[in-house]
């Protein structure tokens, strides 16, 4: 297929937005029983059954899916987030305010834990 000009792009397969209208427009040529009108060839519009794993791929190839995904990796990332908040505020350093990166904070948590041990077993 070669590109004019004045074709516009939408015409190609890549230039669709929807990845599941491209696979039903490849799936129109799928054989079948039934005969077509006028025709002794056989052809069916309906798409053949699909794996589980196929399923699963299309649906996660819609928009919906991608932003509901995003919104929960979001809500994940945030909640650990806090969750280093929390843990950095039971930290001793000095200066307080100083700003650790998360391997920092693990770090420390660790030397302090041991250190709270020490104590109590002295």
């Amino acid at each position: 297929m070669m590109l004019s000009p004045d074709q516009p792009d939408s015409d190609l397969p890549w230039g669709q937005s929807d990845a599941e209208s491209v696979l039903n427009d490849m799936k129109i040529g799928c054989v079948s029983d039934e005969p077509m009108e006028g025709e002794g060839k056989t052809r069916s519009l309906a798409p053949q059954a699909l794996s589980r794993e196929e399923k699963r791929r299309r649906r996660r190839a819609t928009a919906k899916y991608r932003s509901a995904h995003a919104t929960r990796e979001r809500i994940r990332v945030e909640a650990f987030n806090v969750a280093f908040a929390e843990l950095r505020k039971l930290l001793p350093t000095l200066p307080p305010d100083k700003k650790l990166s998360k391997i920092e904070i693990l770090r420390l948590a660790i030397c302090y834990i041991s250190y709270l041990n020490h104590v109590l077993d002295v």
